[in-house]
């Protein structure tokens, strides 16, 4: 029986495509296994975003190609954004790169690695076209309480810096009944909490419905019994309707948590960008969206040192984050990307002037985090447990319906006992930055 590894670099949107991948090739009746070292193929499910994703793709590519020297290492395969975006590159300049799939094909994994351990290379890329559905095996690589649902693929956003569109093709959304059905599915193996994502979900539904249609899915999935949570990702400010607010405003099992990327607050810049919305009218959603969710919790993307950006746009994003007070954010420092018209624009900033404004959003937001964090002290929470820290002393690490997996917050809860996977209540008793320490409610 032929080993099969999968490495994923990247998004939750393409760690859903490496599941897919994990499920057809157990179909195939394939091995698959952990441990690179005994796998006869590997496959790398690579990034192609920004510039620091580039280099950990290909420095993972190289690393891993060293198994064909010292492991068991035959066959192996890159597939992902990288592998879209620089086909003829990797092609030519990594050797040891056996057979390339791109984002349209990567479905075609069984074939190709099947035909290519014969000596016939069966690779290549086609235009982004491919479409998620539930009846694609999917082995969930997540912890078995949590999963994440691609709700559409590709996007028609055409921001200026961005080469998604490019990459993963335009929006195609999925039917609101085979998602259900694939939530059910999830739901009937145990899993608990639903994690919504595409490139853009408020956007969900406009090409084929007519209209955004991420209200009418929350209220179908609200009905699904043994969801405990369901969580938005990638909830751009563009289409965020009212209807979509109040739901969550309504709906105990959707978490009162929004990812609300807005990447900058200069109206001059955001042109630049060319994203649709302005100051004025994101803060007036936050607003609306605080005043109808008391308890929401407000996550945001920001860009710093975008070409042209001056000390006034500058402070302008930070006369912002001051005032709008989010709950949790994240900076990236602008990545220059070939192809994009951000990369032909006039004006690109020096690395060092990127990290002095990156250090100093991020020295803002510690201090809100912490002072949100210190608000939170001897308030009752549902911790959902994901790691046992230590049976012994009975302490355990968790999140609550505020913080999605990996970005976001830590409770540590002492005095429980519970098992990952169960939800506990928990008082919070002490704050630090990004964490919150808490004892389990008996």
């Amino acid at each position: 029986m032929i080993s099969v590894g999968l490495v994923t670099l990247g998004c939750p949107k393409n760690q859903v495509d490496s599941e897919i991948m994990l499920g057809l090739l157990d179909q195939a009746k394939f091995n698959i296994v952990d441990n690179l070292e005994e796998a006869d193929v590997v496959i790398v499910n690579t990034c192609g975003f920004i510039e620091s994703a580039k280099q950990e793709s290909i420095d993972t590519i190289l690393e891993l190609s060293q198994l064909k020297d010292s492991g068991r290492l035959k066959y192996l395969v890159v597939t992902g954004c990288l592998a879209q975006r620089y086909y003829d590159e990797l092609k030519k300049e990594i050797p040891e790169i056996d057979t390339i799939l791109g984002t349209g094909n990567f479905d075609r994994i069984v074939e190709v690695i099947e035909e290519g351990l014969k000596g016939q290379d069966l690779g290549g890329i086609i235009r982004p076209k491919f479409e998620y559905r539930k009846d694609l095996p999917r082995i969930i690589t997540t912890p078995g309480y949590t999963a994440y649902v691609k709700i559409a693929e590709g996007c028609n956003n055409r921001c200026s810096y961005c080469i998604i569109p490019t990459l993963r093709g335009p929006l195609k959304s999925r039917s609101i009944e085979d998602i259900l059905e694939e939530v059910k599915e999830l739901v009937s193996r145990g899993v608990k909490e639903i994690i919504l994502v595409a490139q853009d979900t408020t956007v969900y539904g406009i090409e084929r419905y007519g209209q955004p249609m991420l209200a009418a899915l929350l209220r179908k999935l609200v009905e699904i019994d043994g969801i405990h949570w369901i969580r938005i990702m990638y909830s751009y400010p563009d289409y965020l309707t009212d209807e979509v607010i109040e739901i969550i405003a309504q709906e105990e099992k959707i978490c009162k948590y929004l990812d609300l990327p807005i990447q900058h607050a200069s109206d001059r810049i955001l042109k630049l960008m060319n994203r649709p919305t302005r100051q004025k009218e994101v803060e007036a959603l936050i607003k609306k969206i605080r005043e109808r969710i008391p308890d929401v919790v407000l996550r945001t993307s920001l860009i710093v040192g975008f070409p042209g950006e001056t000390e006034e746009d500058f402070q302008q994003l930070v006369d912002f984050v001051r005032r709008i007070r989010f709950d949790r954010l994240g900076v990236f420092t602008y990545s220059r990307e070939e192809n994009t018209p951000a990369d032909r624009m006039k004006g690109h900033l020096p690395e060092e002037i990127k990290k002095e404004r990156w250090n100093k959003i991020m020295a803002i937001q510690r201090e809100i985090a912490l002072e949100k964090n210190e608000v939170m002290i001897d308030k009752e929470v549902e911790v959902l447990v994901e790691e046992v820290y230590s049976e012994e002393e009975g302490i355990v690490i968790g999140r609550t319906q505020w913080d999605a997996p990996e970005i976001d917050n830590l409770v540590y809860v002492y005095n429980c006992h519970a098992q990952v996977g169960d939800f506990i209540m928990a008082k919070i008793v002490d704050a630090l930055e990004y964490d919150l320490v808490g004892e389990e409610i008996k």
